[in-house]
């Protein structure tokens, strides 16, 4: 990953959330604003409008020409005269709002939620969602060597600033290993980066401390790189390595502009314009970035020499830092704003977090009040957009989508596969058993939908598992018959010997391996290579029977999900849970669909790719 200042590096935005380090994390947000009177917006010509640290405001700079709006750019030939001015500060942005001195607030969604009671007590500062803009690909949960998967963080010390955008990311990821917040105990950080109180130095001072999240470059810092292991050298800790990212986790932090409904009642056609400028940058942005990274491009520089300037060298050092935070965020464009204000079923819609983020304000005390946003009430299919805008076709904004790390998975170990797994539980069954309805496993089945909703660029393996006892008494049988095994010892106590070498028939791997070979074919009526391979055929019609059962569930749910997400895998007897069940009961226990949440790139969503 580019070392990207990226997400929100060296800035305020998220340390002022809460008004900066003296505030505690469940202070209610409008203690924090403080007493601020409510003021008419003034005039339009400027507009004031805020923006952040963070690559998806670039598109801004580049609809706007800069802070101040040229007559030859997007903003500037729609009509629109607008002041770009810094936002990092969230609490001073949410005060001006108030006050009357821009309409707009930008943040993400759920540090606006934490700002909802303050902003929509009074109806003429209620929050109107206007539009997305990104989501992010560019923060990170590190955790230590003992934290294999997010079930392991139970019981342990996870270390985030505080009010920033990884106190959703992490609720996300509580709630997708069936966890709370009293199973952790969070540990504050003042800062979000640079300092001794941010989350990363206070990581590797406390051993204590399991987990702790961090933007890229503090991740790279820590690891060594997005699928890399601290080795302990250069700053980095010792078997760190990152256990969830927003490269996967890609529908948990969302950007937004927020409007005040007086402004947007009285000035609609004006906020129109303003989203359909910012889109239509988006679109000429992605086409430059492309073109910059196949060769290069004059247009793409200056915007990255823009980024530079506004920001400031501290926080953007080179070029190429301005553009690794743009790849640290995914554009949605204009058919992800359609997705994610109007598609039904969406589980990463409107809806869907409005009451994420109010169930998160409310249970961590930043407010005490419910406050719904409205949703954006701009007609997406008028000619504003689909006259203006050029890429419409885009599904979900997938065209916007920054590549992941490419990754063959075809060819995992068991090891490997344990480090790519986010999370993982089962089901099991009876013996022969191939269908499995939503009555009996729906528990399960809506656990996949929900990891689906929050993990766009991960892949839910369905690990179909069979138990070997049959394929172990064939080749007992046939062994016996040919004359290479041996059997000593009494029932309930049997030793065997292949060849005169002593067989261990919980081996699984070297049994599977013999009888692959053809070592026990050959005697009529045990056939333990058919029976291997029936155990196999049967394993992976389970997992496909699963697979279309929770595709069926979420159907009659109404609820949207990806079915390349789903990816059937036919285990057999590879992996029993218990390799020589001595009773029906113990081979019940290798009966069994094993779910595997799996860090995957949107290049490797495809069944096909998941024969391991």
């Amino acid at each position: 990953m580019k070392r990207s200042v990226a997400a929100r590096i060296m800035v305020a935005l998220a340390a002022a959330l809460l008004g900066g380090s003296s505030c505690p994390a469940e202070e209610r947000f409008v203690d924090s604003v403080g007493q601020v009177k409510v003021g008419q917006v003034g005039g339009v010509s400027p507009l004031t409008v805020p923006f952040i640290t963070w690559g998806g405001d670039m598109a801004t700079f580049h609809a706007n020409g800069g802070l101040a709006t040229t007559p030859e750019s997007i903003f500037g030939k729609l009509g629109l005269n607008i002041k770009l001015t810094p936002g990092d500060d969230f609490i001073q942005q949410v005060r001006d709002y108030l006050a009357g001195k821009t309409p707009f607030l930008r943040g993400t969604y759920r540090m606006i939620g934490m700002a909802s009671e303050a902003i929509g007590a009074d109806p003429r500062t209620k929050g109107v969602v206007a539009f997305q803009l990104t989501w992010s690909a560019g923060d990170h949960c590190v955790a230590r060597e003992g934290v294999k998967t997010i079930a392991d963080l139970k019981g342990r010390k996870v270390c985030l600033q505080k009010g920033g955008p990884h106190v959703g990311m992490l609720d996300d990821i509580l709630a997708t290993a069936r966890l709370g917040w009293s199973d952790i105990t969070p540990v504050w950080a003042d800062d979000l980066t640079g300092t001794p109180k941010s989350p990363a130095e206070m990581f590797r001072k406390d051993p204590a401390v399991a987990a702790c999240f961090v933007i890229s470059p503090d991740m790279v810092g820590l690891t060594g790189g997005l699928r890399k292991t601290g080795s302990g050298a250069e700053g980095t800790v010792k078997n760190a390595r990152v256990l969830v990212s927003t490269a996967e986790l890609s529908y948990s932090i969302a950007d937004v502009y927020v409007v005040r409904k007086d402004f947007f009642d009285a000035h609609r056609d004006l906020v129109t314009k303003f989203v359909a400028g910012y889109l239509k940058a988006c679109e000429e942005l992605i086409d430059l970035r492309k073109k910059y990274e196949a060769g290069g491009s004059d247009q793409y520089t200056k915007l990255l020499q823009m980024t530079q300037n506004i920001y400031g060298k501290q926080t953007i050092p080179t070029l190429e830092d301005a553009h690794g935070l743009l790849c640290d965020c995914t554009f949605v464009g204009h058919p992800g704003n359609v997705a994610f204000f109007t598609a039904k079923g969406n589980q990463h819609g409107f809806e869907v977090f409005q009451t994420k983020a109010l169930d998160l304000a409310v249970s961590r005390g930043y407010a005490k009040v419910r406050q719904g946003l409205i949703p954006s009430p701009l007609d997406w299919s008028s000619k504003d957009f689909i006259g203006y805008l050029t890429k419409t076709e885009a599904a979900g904004g997938e065209r916007y989508r920054p590549e992941a790390v490419s990754r063959e998975i075809s060819d995992l170990t068991v090891g490997s596969l344990d480090e790519r797994t986010i999370i993982w539980f089962t089901i099991n069954f009876k013996a022969n058993e191939d269908k499995f309805s939503a009555d009996q496993y729906g528990v399960e089945y809506q656990r996949v939908i929900e990891a689906l909703g929050k993990f766009g660029n991960a892949v839910i393996a369905v690990r179909g598992h069979a138990d070997p006892t049959k394929t172990l008494y064939e080749l007992v049988m046939a062994g016996m018959k040919k004359g290479t095994l041996q059997r000593t010892g009494t029932a309930g106590n049997y030793r065997y010997s292949l060849n005169g070498k002593l067989l261990d028939l919980s081996s699984t791997a070297e049994i599977t391996r013999l009888v692959g070979e053809g070592e026990f074919d050959g005697v009529a009526d045990h056939n333990p290579r058919e029976v291997m391979q029936a155990a196999l055929n049967l394993s992976r019609k389970r997992a496909e029977a699963v697979r279309d059962s929770i595709i069926a569930f979420a159907k009659a749910k109404g609820i949207e999900i990806d079915p390349s997400q789903i990816a059937p895998v036919g285990v057999g007897i590879r992996e029993p849970f218990i390799a020589r069940p001595r009773n029906p009961e113990e081979a019940e226990q290798n009966m069994r669909v094993e779910f595997r949440l799996l860090k995957v790139s949107a290049e490797a969503k495809k069944p096909s790719d998941f024969d391991f």
